[in-house]
């Protein structure tokens, strides 16, 4: 093997390794996302225990 296919592979394995490093930040992002999402679908599941709370309102004049 020649220095330029040495230079070649390595620049090869280097942009392998950027486009990883993307692949898995982008991953945690999307991970972050959905347990956001989750805790707002708990939220929502806890606050439909008492689904007619705040639908009415009385008043008195």
């Amino acid at each position: 093997m020649d220095i330029m296919g040495i230079g070649s592979m390595s620049m090869g394995i280097s942009a392998s390794k950027v486009s990883n490093d993307v692949e898995v930040l982008m991953l945690k992002k999307s991970l972050d996302t959905y347990e956001t999402m989750g805790d707002n679908m708990t939220k929502m599941m806890e606050s439909s225990v008492t689904p007619n709370l705040g639908q009415n309102i009385d008043v008195s004049l």
